[in-house]
């Protein structure tokens, strides 16, 4: 037998047992891919856990091979990988990366799983979504030779961004957390990780990713004259406040919305989302992404971690990027 986790209701998950899939032996781009591990991304998984996807943009947030429909029941998730181990001969015990939900195998194509590099292991190829996101991010207003750059938030995406900015010829990087043990994981990467009161207030561009109104208010303060501040936070069927009162025409500054879902405006002639997701992949070849991977738990454990994520608790409070390791054979 194979298992699928679904939402059924808000605030409850669970596991349904269903028959083992193998694919079609008269198509010849099939491939059945057995789970190794997948990650919970932890802000929009626990919208979904809550029911708080707003109907007016249920299709545009729909997963790639999400089954079912918002807000329940839904088997949903986008980070995944695991071994081919029904195919084309040539595909037989690839490792791959897939946007696939939280299920023991996967019947999909060959254009819908990416190979993982050597030298990235599993667990840190869960980030390829993350990252991802980061590099549409930096893709969406790329930044210039010698600027001031600040990211508020240091969860998964943030710190991911960050992580990617750090390689770019800037003047100053900065990465702004309430949290000190996040801030004290970064500067032990070799980033500038400051509290919201030390943050520097006159950067080029800022990159929002916290997923509150307090860091987007930070944000438009920190923010220079004419500058431009990226809004890569979602918020679900939250409506924060945004301070555009205050300085905000004054100092003539700019907001402009940033969703992976697709290529940024910029790049979107020229690259796909393959070559992005590849691009991604590649990119994992850092050792420091490992630091962000954040707990383990057992297949069986994932209703009660994603129930824990969307609380206000320690674990919620800690969790970078929370791994699912399911059985292996023998």
């Amino acid at each position: 037998m194979a298992w699928q986790y679904w939402t059924e209701a808000a605030r409850r998950g669970a596991w349904r047992e269903v028959p083992t899939p193998h694919v079609d032996p008269d198509a010849a781009a099939q491939l059945r891919i057995r789970t190794t591990a997948s990650a919970v991304s932890k802000g929009t998984e626990t919208l979904v856990h809550a029911g708080r996807i707003p109907d007016r943009v249920t299709a545009l947030m729909r997963a790639p091979h999400q089954i079912g429909d918002f807000p329940f029941p839904v088997s949903y998730g986008y980070l995944s990988v695991g071994i081919v181990d029904e195919g084309p001969s040539d595909w037989i015990g690839r490792r791959v990366f897939g946007l696939l939900p939280h299920h023991s195998h996967h019947i999909v194509t060959v254009d819908d799983v990416h190979e993982i590099p050597d030298g990235v292991d599993d667990h840190r190829a869960l980030l390829a979504g993350a990252v991802e996101t980061g590099i549409n991010i930096l893709w969406q207003l790329p930044p210039r030779f010698s600027d001031r750059l600040s990211i508020i938030g240091a969860g998964m995406i943030g710190a991911s961004t960050a992580l990617l900015a750090s390689r770019m010829p800037l003047e100053r990087l900065e990465v702004i957390d309430v949290n000190p043990d996040r801030r004290a994981m970064l500067e032990s990467l070799g980033l500038c990780a400051l509290a919201p009161e030390e943050a520097s207030v006159d950067s080029d561009i800022v990159i929002h990713t916290s997923g509150h109104a307090a860091g987007l208010t930070r944000g438009l303060e920190i923010t220079g004259d004419d500058g431009t501040l990226v809004e890569a936070s979602w918020y679900g069927s939250s409506s924060p406040t945004v301070p555009l009162g205050a300085d905000f025409h004054a100092r003539r500054l700019t907001i402009i919305a940033s969703q992976v879902g697709e290529v940024a405006a910029g790049h979107r002639a020229r690259r796909t989302r393959g070559q992005r997701l590849q691009a991604a992949l590649r990119a994992l070849a850092d050792d420091r992404f490992d630091a962000l991977i954040t707990g383990t738990s057992a297949w069986q454990e994932l209703p009660g971690i994603i129930d824990e994520l969307a609380s206000d608790g320690q674990l919620a409070a800690d969790t970078l990027c929370h791994i699912i390791d399911y059985p292996q054979p023998g």
